[in-house]
């Protein structure tokens, strides 16, 4: 791959969507053979001060401090203090759900893969409460689909254990068998590390990833960075009056039982220092911070996602994007949306950081790969023929979804076309299989499956990597 490939084309294409969307800060670096070899910062990280974006700017990570989670259990693995396919009870005899007898079978394994069975719970806003008690503009943030009022704040690993026993939860099923994303199961990894290092977790992210990395300017906290200015301002946005509006909301969301679920901040200098583990067989800086054999588990596809799309360990697999493998993994909250990638067998990393949640952070990072691979910048590795379902197909999926997270989709039938309603917005959908459909809207791309039991009756959908019970037939007014 040439290291002089003119990314003019990703930077028209880059300002566009960087404007579309309303960012007011984003940050894009590719290295190759760990050498960067391209950033932009568009944009600003402080818009009324007209600051810029550097690779030294930080901005949060999000989810994707649950690769640094299975870094870090990968590391005691190789020591001999725990094995992914240890039952979860060995080192969390608290940890309970309503089947109880299903808890003796669940792993470490299943945790780090989104397997246990656990569904969508709104354990991660209560966890947070203490930084949303205290952010004017939380009811801004289009993801809060809770009242946070009706439960107490999740300080520790103990009171989250015990708000999951408190939930009257089925298990999606057994475990290993359904995946549903659950920032629960990274919490309680992060639990097991506390226990089994006898560190707290962030103490052991510093010692054992980010020291030996060199990952300077990554930190848990705001307050840790002290007189360090090159830190972005937080942004949400304010649809109040019908039309986007993008404020400054510089309240860091924090969670102190939820950190090894998506709390790390970092900047694009120190994640693609962090991305060599996956490109060079675990070395960074002469460092070897995870055996080889740890990172091909982790990049190793456990379980499917979606048609060519896997989980490994805290990354997403795919292993034909456009002809290569694909290693992955984006995170979001208020004031983030990021997206770190890999291409191990070109020797490319990249990421993308902004500080706006919402934003299609994994769009831009394709663009650019395809400018550096010299393809059509706004090509797509995926494509999909238009399925014929029939008309009673689509009565039966009609109705409402939702999960216990608090989100909640739609689907119905308008002018004889399918159509999902999230967030208020009606997505046109295409079905590519009796009880598949892609929604493609501002960017995204959106695979989702319709859940159905052996009757073919429908009693789910897996959505966002969630899976939401059908709650109703009834179509909302719109």
């Amino acid at each position: 791959m040439k290291v002089d490939v003119n990314l003019k084309a990703f930077e028209e294409a880059g300002q566009k969507i960087t404007e579309k969307h309303k960012i007011p800060g984003t940050s894009v670096a590719i290295a190759e053979a760990g050498e960067i070899l391209y950033h932009k910062g568009f944009g600003f990280r402080n818009v009324d001060d007209g600051l810029p974006v550097t690779e030294n700017t930080v901005f949060g990570i999000g989810s994707i401090t649950k690769s640094f989670t299975c870094v870090a259990i990968m590391q005691l693995q190789e020591v001999g203090k725990l094995n992914v396919h240890d039952p979860v009870s060995k080192y969390l005899p608290e940890f309970n759900v309503k089947n109880k007898e299903a808890i003796k079978d669940i792993t470490i394994h299943h945790f780090m893969t989104h397997t246990a069975g656990l569904p969508p719970m709104s354990s991660l806003f209560y966890a947070m409460k203490r930084s949303l008690d205290l952010d004017p503009t939380v009811k801004n943030y289009p993801g809060l689909n809770i009242n946070v009022e009706d439960h107490g704040p999740i300080d520790t690993y103990e009171q989250l254990m015990q708000f999951i026993d408190e939930q009257d939860i089925e298990l999606l099923g057994a475990p290993g068998t359904h995946f549903s994303y659950s920032n629960e199961s990274y919490a309680l990894l992060g639990t097991i590390i506390e226990r089994i290092s006898g560190k707290s977790y962030e103490q052991y992210i510093y010692d054992h990833i980010l020291t030996p990395c060199g990952m300077e300017n990554s930190y848990f906290t705001i307050e840790e960075y002290a007189d360090y200015e090159n830190i972005t301002t937080c942004y949400t946005e304010d649809k109040s009056d019908g039309t986007k509006h993008v404020l400054a909301a510089p309240i860091w969301w924090d969670s102190t039982s939820m950190r090894a679920a998506g709390f790390l901040k970092s900047t694009a200098r120190d994640m693609l220092l962090y991305a060599e583990i996956f490109r060079n067989a675990g070395v960074v800086n002469g460092k070897q911070i995870l055996s080889e054999e740890s990172v091909k588990e982790m990049t190793k596809p456990h379980i499917q996602l979606q048609p060519g799309r896997f989980y490994g360990y805290g990354f997403m697999i795919t292993p034909d994007y456009f002809g290569t493998t694909l290693i992955e993994h984006g995170g979001g909250l208020k004031g983030i949306s990021a997206q770190l990638s890999i291409l191990p067998e070109k020797g490319v990393t990249g990421v993308v950081l902004t500080n706006l949640a919402g934003v299609p952070a994994a769009r831009i990072m394709q663009l650019a790969f395809n400018a550096l691979s010299e393809r059509e910048v706004d090509a797509n590795h995926l494509t999909f023929e238009e399925y014929d379902i029939s008309e009673e197909r689509l009565q039966q999926y009609q109705g409402e979804y939702q999960s216990n997270e608090g989100t909640k989709v739609c689907i119905k039938i308008k002018e004889g076309n399918p159509v999902l309603l999230s967030q208020n917005v009606e997505i046109p959908i295409t079905f590519v299989s009796d009880n598949m459909f892609i929604a493609y809207f501002n960017d995204f791309t959106e695979i989702a499956e319709i859940l159905v039991d052996d009757n073919s009756e429908a009693y789910g959908i897996s959505y966002h990597f969630r899976q939401f019970p059908k709650v109703s037939v009834n179509i909302p007014l719109n």
